[in-house]
């Protein structure tokens, strides 16, 4: 039963990277870090990572209301994608890679269609 909610809680919260609220810079910082740290973890490449990487930045300094909240957020990006990208082996609350790089296209996927590079 544990594993079933670890999973459950992991795809929550990668959901959530949709339903980001748009005001909110460190959220998007939190969950961008989430997602990327954890695409790094699985493998995808670093390229592709490093292109997602730049969007994130990119939104935050956009929603950003200052230079301050933007450094703060960039600061709370890099500390998410530290963690998950590395994580602690003693850890198992790291979700599935099959689940990550779902979100990790559906991401990629998302920009694309924006038409926005």
């Amino acid at each position: 039963m544990r594993p079933m909610f670890i999973v459950a809680s992991a795809v929550l919260l990668l959901l959530r990277v949709g339903a980001a609220k748009a005001a909110d810079p460190a959220q998007l910082a939190d969950t961008g870090g989430f997602l990327l740290g954890n695409a790094h973890r699985c493998g995808v490449p670093a390229k592709r990572v490093g292109h997602a990487e730049k969007v994130i930045y990119d939104m935050i300094a956009t929603i950003s209301r200052d230079q301050t909240e933007q450094a703060a957020a960039d600061r709370r990006y890099v500390k998410m994608f530290a963690a998950t990208a590395f994580p602690d082996r003693a850890i198992s609350l790291v979700p599935p890679c099959a689940t990550v790089i779902a979100q990790f296209e559906r991401l990629e996927r998302h920009h694309r269609q924006s038409g926005v590079d």
